[in-house]
């Protein structure tokens, strides 16, 4: 199945907006005619992408379509059946071992005998050997989401949203230009996700970092992306690819604006359309 063309670019030729700094040409992720079975069951269907630098792309779709696989292979935890994946011009296993790719899973996977400082700086500790002598201090990290009072405190001791904002430190504390997200923040209520949001928002407007998010929420996506594109049931394939061209940066007014309730729309209605 062919990715098909949208409004005035095909789907993967998307250009980034560098937020907080220049997107190296190097942080892309390309996929070509990508596909994933297991066994008899097609899981995604083959199909091209092309994210650019510094670029936010949001992958929305039906429960079971195939968007974390598809993200499982961009971050070389699954061989794709047909086809190839490059993160970062690299296969994404190697791209990965080089701390290239971070991922921020649903789950925030905080170990409960590590403080949330130990949490926030696992990453680097396990991969000590890939870490430039720079990278971001994960300390610093938990002031900028507003855990810096909690450094001490261990897993048990927070809340949902507070481990999750640990598990972004950890991801952003390795430095890797591209970072991915698998329904980071499905498991939280609705106020807290709200703030969550906003505050990846603020993050990324610091950085140039390319990030690839699952989600199943349409405002979410359309909060925080440059690019929605709309899944069809498995195996996933793009229906549609929604251009997000809303100011940056964006804070929470921005969800009133007639703009963005218009973006929301045309995605519920493509989403309609490939389920149908």
């Amino acid at each position: 199945m062919h990715v098909p063309a949208v409004g005035s670019r095909a789907v993967g030729t998307g250009e980034g907006r560098a937020r907080g700094g220049t997107a190296t040409a190097a942080a892309t992720i390309e996929l070509a005619g990508v596909a994933k079975s297991f066994g008899a069951l097609a899981a995604v269907a083959p199909f091209d992408l092309h994210v650019a630098a510094g670029e936010f792309v949001s992958v929305v779709g039906p429960s079971g379509c195939g968007k974390s696989t598809l993200l499982r292979m961009i971050a070389g935890l699954e061989r794709p059946s047909a086809g190839s994946v490059s993160v970062c011009g690299e296969e994404p296993a190697s791209a990965r071992r080089g701390k290239h790719i971070a991922v921020v899973p649903q789950a925030p996977g905080l170990l409960p005998w590590r403080t949330v400082e130990a949490n926030a700086s696992l990453l680097l500790d396990v991969r000590r050997r890939a870490n430039p002598a720079s990278h971001p201090d994960p300390a610093a990290l938990l002031d900028e989401v507003g855990l810096g009072a909690f450094r001490r405190a261990h897993p048990h001791q927070l809340s949902g949203g507070m481990q999750q904002r640990v598990a972004l430190v950890r991801a952003f504390a390795l430095g890797a230009p591209v970072v991915l997200m698998d329904e980071p923040f499905a498991a939280l209520d609705e106020i807290t996700r709200a703030e969550m949001r906003a505050l990846l928002a603020r993050m990324l407007e610091r950085r140039a970092t390319t990030v690839v998010f699952v989600t199943h929420s349409i405002a979410e996506a359309v909060f925080l992306s440059d690019r929605v594109l709309v899944c069809t049931p498995r195996p996933a394939a793009v229906a549609a690819a929604i251009e997000v061209d809303l100011p940056r940066p964006r804070t929470p007014a921005v969800e009133d604006d007639p703009r963005f309730v218009r973006l929301c729309a045309s995605a519920r209605r493509a989403l309609h359309e490939a389920m149908a």
